[in-house]
Protein backbone atom coordinates (compact mmCIF):
# COMPACT_ATOMS: atom_id res chain seq x y z
CA UNK A 1 0.00 0.00 0.00
CA UNK A 2 1.76 3.31 -0.89
CA UNK A 3 2.12 5.53 1.87
CA UNK A 4 -0.61 7.97 0.69
CA UNK A 5 -2.83 5.85 1.46
CA UNK A 6 -1.70 3.95 4.36
CA UNK A 7 -2.06 8.04 5.72
CA UNK A 8 -5.45 8.52 4.67
CA UNK A 9 -6.26 4.95 6.33
CA UNK A 10 -4.95 5.88 9.39
CA UNK A 11 -6.40 8.85 9.56
CA UNK A 12 -9.83 7.65 9.09
CA UNK A 13 -9.54 4.73 11.35
CA UNK A 14 -8.36 7.49 14.22
CA UNK A 15 -11.18 9.91 13.01
CA UNK A 16 -13.82 6.78 13.70
CA UNK A 17 -12.36 6.05 16.71
CA UNK A 18 -12.76 9.59 18.18
CA UNK A 19 -16.59 9.85 17.10
CA UNK A 20 -17.19 6.13 18.93
CA UNK A 21 -15.68 8.15 22.10
CA UNK A 22 -17.54 10.79 21.58
CA UNK A 23 -21.29 8.54 21.52
CA UNK A 24 -22.58 8.08 24.69
CA UNK A 25 -24.31 5.35 25.58
CA UNK A 26 -27.93 5.18 28.43
CA UNK A 27 -26.86 3.54 31.51
CA UNK A 28 -30.16 4.47 33.52
CA UNK A 29 -30.59 7.03 36.61
CA UNK A 30 -27.47 8.10 38.27
CA UNK A 31 -27.26 7.34 41.91
CA UNK A 32 -30.10 9.51 44.16
CA UNK A 33 -32.34 10.37 41.04
CA UNK A 34 -36.07 8.86 41.52
CA UNK A 35 -36.34 5.53 40.13
CA UNK A 36 -38.97 5.64 36.95
CA UNK A 37 -42.18 3.90 36.89
CA UNK A 38 -41.49 0.20 35.88
CA UNK A 39 -43.79 -2.67 35.41
CA UNK A 40 -42.06 -6.20 36.24
CA UNK A 41 -42.81 -9.59 37.11
CA UNK A 42 -41.79 -10.50 40.80
CA UNK A 43 -40.25 -14.30 41.67
CA UNK A 44 -44.13 -15.26 42.14
CA UNK A 45 -45.07 -14.21 38.65
CA UNK A 46 -47.46 -11.58 39.89
CA UNK A 47 -46.66 -8.35 38.68
CA UNK A 48 -45.75 -4.99 40.75
CA UNK A 49 -45.07 -1.61 39.94
CA UNK A 50 -43.02 0.92 42.25
CA UNK A 51 -46.45 2.29 43.02
CA UNK A 52 -47.29 -1.11 44.77
CA UNK A 53 -44.10 -1.37 46.52
CA UNK A 54 -43.79 1.83 48.15
CA UNK A 55 -44.56 2.05 51.30
CA UNK A 56 -44.29 4.60 54.25
CA UNK A 57 -40.77 4.97 53.96
CA UNK A 58 -40.41 4.53 50.11
CA UNK A 59 -38.86 1.04 49.25
CA UNK A 60 -35.32 -0.41 48.55
CA UNK A 61 -34.58 -2.02 45.28
CA UNK A 62 -31.85 -4.54 44.72
CA UNK A 63 -30.59 -6.09 41.45
CA UNK A 64 -28.05 -8.44 41.43
CA UNK A 65 -26.65 -10.48 38.66
CA UNK A 66 -26.98 -14.22 38.91
CA UNK A 67 -24.30 -16.56 37.47
CA UNK A 68 -26.62 -17.48 35.00
CA UNK A 69 -27.04 -14.55 33.12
Amino acid sequence: MPPGQLMKLLASVLWLCAVAAAVTVPTGPNAGDPAPDFRLPDQNGAWQTLHSILGPKGALLVFYRSADW
